[in-house]
């Protein structure tokens, strides 16, 4: 987004909305001063035989995703020459910066050791064939390139113009490693579960996971950015981008479409298709998951529906779910450790992952209300 038509909000910050977000994020700090006093048994339900709970489940392998709007409007406008979506990019990229930077705090809260978690940077306690090393080690190295993607807006907010125009001389290797970094480690991020071998459910587990991760990322990525849009115009009257995000949802609709071809071809080639009339929670789980995303691509696949920002929001949220469900579902509905533990989220668990979204989203409030970073509107509107 140029500098020209983006501009702060304005409006009042102590918003209703925000004041509610406050309250669950004052909340959730109660669990959090208690996991770390404790030690995480104290909140959570995690255990031997499900190490991996909602903190990872949800706030990485799902959050990450749904921050991957940078990194897919950086694959339209850097990659593919398209800068008619530069105006896309400046929004997407906040919520990518809030999305990765929050996952880390969710990370940092998991580590039962957390007060050792500078060990991964150190090469002598790196393990090189570790999956897990190298998303760790991307996830933090993404973080910091986004913030100084994202550090122009700080700039042209304190006239700092000097500096803006030195940054953007070197931006170009910067926005590269923003489209390096996420294919790789969301991809890793499949390969992790592809290592837990029979302890997944076949209708999940294939060696094509790091593809179909990626992929899902992607669609996820240009799902936000149509999420994001629209509710913008919606609450706080920014400029209509129906036209615009008619086009991300055309190529959101390829994405989704080539995720399901090679999931269900995969399926079929392997036979475990008929795992998903069982009946049971796995089972339902998987169904839930693939109707949500075959609607989407049903509804986006009509021109008619694809050029009206209904369809274009109903489109989004389909998709947006369905994916979410597809790695929540292959991380704990889908796994199985086989050693007779059982894991549901304890009530900590919920309120800090509660508590993390409300800050995303509060400092998502404060930002568009003190930064350039949404197209300016005609009128200011509470919010």
């Amino acid at each position: 987004m140029t500098s020209e038509n983006a501009k702060p909000l304005g409006s009042k910050i102590l918003s209703w909305q925000f004041l509610v977000l406050l309250g669950i994020f004052c909340l959730s700090t109660f669990f959090i001063a208690k996991r770390f006093m404790l030690g995480l048994g104290a909140v959570t339900n995690m255990n031997d035989g499900y190490p991996f709970g909602i903190w990872i489940a949800i706030d990485v392998v799902v959050g990450t995703a749904f921050a991957c709007g940078g990194y897919t409007m950086a694959l339209l406008v850097y990659v593919a020459n398209r800068g008619k979506y530069h105006p896309l990019v400046r929004p997407a990229l906040m919520a990518s910066v809030f999305g990765y930077t929050l996952a880390g705090v969710s990370v940092f809260i998991d580590i039962g050791r957390y007060w050792q978690m500078y060990n991964m940077f150190l090469p002598k306690f790196a393990n090189p064939n570790s999956v897990m090393l190298e998303v760790g080690l991307c996830i933090a190295t993404y973080t910091l390139v986004l913030w100084i993607e994202f550090s122009p807006v700080f700039l042209e907010k304190f006239g700092a113009k000097k500096a803006e125009a030195t940054l953007h001389k070197v931006l170009f290797f910067f926005i590269a490693l923003g489209v390096l970094l996420p294919t790789m480690h969301q991809s890793s991020l499949g390969t992790l579960m592809v290592i837990a071998g029979y302890k997944l459910s076949p209708l999940w587990h294939t060696e094509l996971l790091p593809l179909l991760f990626l992929l899902s990322a992607i669609s996820m990525g240009y799902g936000v950015v149509i999420f994001e849009g629209t509710i913008a115009h919606s609450e706080f009257n920014t400029p209509k981008e129906t036209r615009i995000l008619s086009q991300v949802a055309y190529v959101m609709d390829i994405s989704l479409a080539i995720f399901l071809v090679i999931r269900f071809g995969d399926l079929l080639q392997r036979g475990a298709l008929s795992l998903a009339f069982k009946g049971d929670l796995v089972s339902n789980m998987f169904l839930l998951e693939n109707a949500l995303l075959i609607a989407a691509a049903i509804l986006l696949f009509s021109t008619k529906l694809r050029v009206t920002a209904y369809g274009q929001y109903i489109g989004a949220v389909l998709l947006l779910t369905g994916s979410a469900l597809f790695r929540y579902n292959t991380y704990i509905i889908g796994f199985d450790p086989g050693t007779g533990h059982h894991y549901f989220p304890a009530v900590g668990e919920i309120m800090i992952t509660l508590g993390i979204i409300s800050l995303e989203l509060m400092a998502y409030l404060i930002f568009i209300k003190t930064l350039p970073v949404l197209p300016s509107r005609s009128k200011v509107t509470a919010g």
